[in-house]
């Protein structure tokens, strides 16, 4: 076990400087709860740290909001590697009802692209809807886009998953949920869940909110997106209460469904255990994915602004191209942030598979937040060193 202030966990030799870069996250922000870092390394676990607060564990769980996308499209990529979806076939091939209003011609590559600008409805969807992936897909189904469907791209948020889900249920007859459980969950042991058993109730820490200062809070506030805004749309602030993210990831039925766009409860031993099956695969099997299949997903799908969030060039299909935010990772570098400020991802180039799953979000509110560096850094340096 670590004996460095404020962590415990442990890494393996070469890897020290990850733990010390961890207690300086924690010691820089001492009030921020749940705090957990995992490596792996060519399939091997390197890092296995946590705040050491009196309540977090290695092995709590947590909301973990959208690193649920990467879990979520993984079962979309291998249904694409199988031959069972085709990224160019229309998605009223698969889901006739999605024709409606002129999105006929919509391809799962565009859909999967966040292209399709389908981010939420006018009015915004009640908290029942925005639990189930079926109701949200049914009211989006009708929906006329808010803009040309492969002119623009912007973060469908709280919608993507249920939108590539109901293609994958209309494709196989089973849900994304049902299949991440039997193709991936459940074969490598991962502490990533899209469906919260009830007995695993008890290892849940609720999501803490932000604590900023009141000037940081006056700041944000004074530049925070009007109520008809795209932002504001995506992120169902039109609703009436507009969506409180807390409370979202700490309402059971959220979790016990398995939201596919941000419903996911894990760890960051789930979500960088994860990644390391996908690239290099665990326990005797092989990678999930082939090399062909990961330059396909982590290629730039969409150039230029995002229309929802302060980002730029960085989607490939369904996952973030994470050579975005962090240059030092390998071009086809993938994976997906949470909005708490939790990130996952793999990088293929070095063999390291990462997840940092925070319980209290940071401020302002961003997915992977700005320790992100420091510890992804921290953590190629030693990978190359080896």
């Amino acid at each position: 076990m670590s004996n460095q202030a404020g962590v415990q966990g442990t890494v393996a030799a070469g890897f020290e400087e990850v733990r010390e870069e961890f207690a300086a996250v924690l010691a820089a922000e001492p009030h921020q709860p749940g705090a957990q870092l995992a490596a792996y390394l060519h399939g091997r676990q390197v890092v296995d740290l946590w705040a050491e607060d009196g309540i977090t564990t290695g092995d709590a769980l947590t909301g973990v909001f959208s690193v649920t996308k990467g879990a979520a499209h993984l079962v979309v990529a291998l249904l694409v590697q199988d031959g069972v979806l085709d990224l160019d076939r229309e998605v009223a091939a698969y889901w006739p009802e999605f024709a409606a209003e002129g999105k006929g011609r919509v391809t799962l590559r565009e859909l999967i692209s966040h292209r399709a600008g389908l981010i939420g409805v006018d009015g915004g969807f009640t908290p029942e809807e925005l639990a189930d992936d079926r109701l949200i897909a049914e009211r989006l189904a009708a929906r006329k886009p808010y803009w040309e469907p492969g002119t623009a791209y912007g973060y469908h948020g709280l919608v993507i998953g249920a939108l590539t889900g109901e293609v994958v249920r209309r494709a196989t007859g089973r849900s994304v949920q049902e299949l991440f459980e039997e193709r991936i969950r459940a074969p490598y042991g991962l502490d990533l869940h899209l469906g919260l058993p009830e007995e695993l109730e008890p290892r849940y820490l609720e999501v803490q909110p932000a604590q900023p200062a009141p000037a940081e809070l006056a700041e944000f506030l004074a530049n925070a997106p009007g109520p008809d805004s795209l932002t504001a749309v995506a992120f169902n602030l039109n609703a009436t209460p507009p969506t409180d993210l807390t409370a979202f990831a700490n309402t059971r039925s959220v979790r016990a469904l398995g939201q596919a766009s941000a419903g996911g409860v894990g760890n960051a031993r789930g979500a960088a255990r994860m990644y390391a099956a996908v690239i290099s695969g665990l326990d005797g099997r092989g990678p999930l994915l082939t090399p062909a299949t990961i330059a396909e997903f982590t290629r730039l799908h969409t150039p230029g602004p995002d229309l929802v969030v302060n980002a730029q060039d960085h989607f490939g299909l369904g996952f973030e191209r994470q050579s975005v935010p962090y240059p030092f990772l390998g071009p086809d570098a993938f994976g997906h942030a949470g909005a708490t400020g939790s990130q996952s991802f793999a990088d293929p180039r070095s063999g390291v598979a990462y997840g940092y799953i925070r319980r209290r979000f940071a401020f302002p509110p961003a997915g992977g937040s700005a320790e992100n560096v420091r510890l992804a850094a921290a953590v190629l340096r030693a990978a190359t060193a080896r």
